[in-house]
């Protein structure tokens, strides 16, 4: 990577992005930047939103530096208040990528959009810091945008460490989906056909194809495609906020594939699984939020309901083992996270 394009900004406060009402489209202003070098406008922008993982994110700096080949391309990281030395890691050793520091932990939705609104490349890739690029697979993704006019968005496959596919194809999710998806039940009926039809299992995943949506790890969209719709809904702290910004993509006409001549290795989970907690409340409220957003306060309501329902089991459940004096230390620690749970009332 060359030293064109260094920029270094600073947020103070957040970009103002759009509402959560029904059909609303977010509106992008970003924190103002101020260039050290310019550079003919790229083909593509890559924004990384970062937090605490400065290795993982490291080593997806790198592999951008080896695939990139002749693509004129610029690299915006978003840096989310790290406590790692992650942005003076970018600082020291990729300058020409372009650093946002912000303040806080303004949250994946967030830091996108402050991306977004610097980003000048006609194709904006979103890729998580815990990804690693295989050669081919941006030039890919490129090429089949602009060969498919109609295509909206693309997304590789995604591979785990040892290379196996990582599933990351899926359909809109449907009530029972979400009683379903990374809930008690999905324990009790991990082979549900509800779940196997969610996560596309019914079609290979060898194969090119149209899709309702993709997990947010690496997405690549054309800016047309941001201008119509707008970025991401910043109420979507993190989780859901993909399948909601594809689904107001859908629902504005594009279509959006998965291209698996495209791959991308993804270190799944890296920053989330510092905040185990956390992670529960984050999840689960953006599901609840998604379905009052698209399909009603009653589905969102009785998706509350059943998930206060299994935590409230779990915690009993955990209580129990604890009693008894079965591996103490764990109970201990997940009576601590279900009950932090039940404290947030998981409210949308």
């Amino acid at each position: 990577m060359t030293s064109e394009g260094l920029f270094l900004v600073t947020c103070h406060s957040p970009p103002q992005v759009g509402t959560t009402a029904a059909g609303a489209k977010p509106r992008l202003t970003g924190p103002r930047v101020t260039p050290l070098c310019s550079t003919v406008n790229p083909t593509l922008s890559i924004i990384i939103v970062s937090w605490n993982v400065r290795e993982w994110l490291c080593a997806c700096l790198q592999s951008i530096e080896r695939t990139r080949g002749d693509l004129n391309l610029e690299v915006i990281v978003v840096d989310s208040a790290s406590a790692d030395g992650s942005a003076a890691m970018v600082r020291a050793d990729f300058p020409a990528v372009r650093l946002i520091e912000c303040q806080t932990n303004v949250g994946f939705s967030a830091g996108n959009n402050r991306g977004i609104a610097v980003a000048r490349g006609d194709f904006l890739l979103l890729l998580n810091p815990d990804t690693e690029i295989i050669a081919g697979a941006l030039q890919a993704m490129a090429a089949y945008l602009r060969a498919h006019a109609a295509m909206g968005v693309v997304g590789p496959q995604l591979l785990n460490r040892d290379g196996t596919v990582q599933s990351s194809r899926r359909r809109f999710p449907t009530l029972p989906t979400a009683l379903l998806e990374s809930t008690l039940l999905q324990r009790w009926f991990p082979h549900s056909r509800v779940l196997t039809r969610y996560t596309v299992d019914d079609q290979s995943d060898a194969v090119t194809q149209e899709v309702d949506w993709l997990t947010g790890a690496c997405l690549l969209a054309r800016r047309e495609v941001v201008a119509q719709v707008g970025g991401f809904d910043e109420a979507f702290f993190m989780y859901s906020e993909e399948l909601d910004w594809q689904k107001r993509i859908k629902d504005a006409g594009w279509r959006i594939v998965y291209l698996p001549l495209a791959q991308v290795i993804h270190h799944e989970g890296k920053s989330s699984e510092q905040v185990i907690p956390q992670r529960h409340i984050r999840f689960q409220s953006s599901k609840v939020r998604y379905f009052r957003k698209h399909h009603g306060a009653l589905q969102a309501g009785l998706l509350r309901a059943f998930l206060i329902g299994t935590y409230v089991y779990q915690l009993a459940e955990e209580f129990a083992k604890w009693l008894v004096g079965h591996k103490r230390s764990l109970r201990r620690e997940r009576i601590a996270a279900y009950w932090l749970v039940l404290k947030s009332g998981l409210r949308a």
